[in-house]
């Protein structure tokens, strides 16, 4: 999924609905903190890659899909926290987010900004500190 970078970029075009509705649920979905850590960040992964572009733009347009990495911001592990953070921040940067994406990110502000707020890393990270203030930024500003 990492290697051939061009033909998953075809088969995730071409199996879109398929492969994320089955991913959601299965891996991102899983009881399992192996099977959950390893599919977040794999989706991180994925979605950042240049050649997933537009894949990419078709997730974070999806309702269905920030439902996912918000539960896994909740969730008990820090390090599926912070995977499921980079994950979620793509929804928070799309500049083109759908109305129902930007009416849940609104609905849901305080709890976000509170969970953001205690998310932390055992070590400094400039680059982490950073974008978690930005999406914090970015979602305090969002209003009806």
């Amino acid at each position: 999924m990492t290697r051939h970078k061009s033909t998953v970029a075809e088969f995730l075009s071409k199996n879109y609905d398929w492969f994320f509705a089955e991913y959601n649920e299965k891996l991102l979905s899983s009881s399992n903190y192996v099977t959950a850590r390893q599919a977040v960040k794999l989706l991180g992964d994925m979605l950042v890659e240049r050649s997933n572009s537009d894949v990419m733009t078709r997730y974070v347009s999806s309702k269905d899909n920030l439902i996912v990495p918000m539960n896994l911001l909740r969730d008990k592990s820090r390090t599926i926290q912070i995977d499921a953070f980079h994950v979620f921040k793509l929804f928070v940067a799309n500049q083109n987010k759908p109305t129902e994406i930007g009416t849940i990110l609104m609905t849901n502000k305080s709890k976000i900004l509170r969970l953001l707020g205690a998310l932390t890393l055992d070590k400094d990270d400039e680059q982490f500190e950073a974008d978690k203030t930005e999406v914090m930024r970015e979602i305090a500003a969002l209003s009806l």
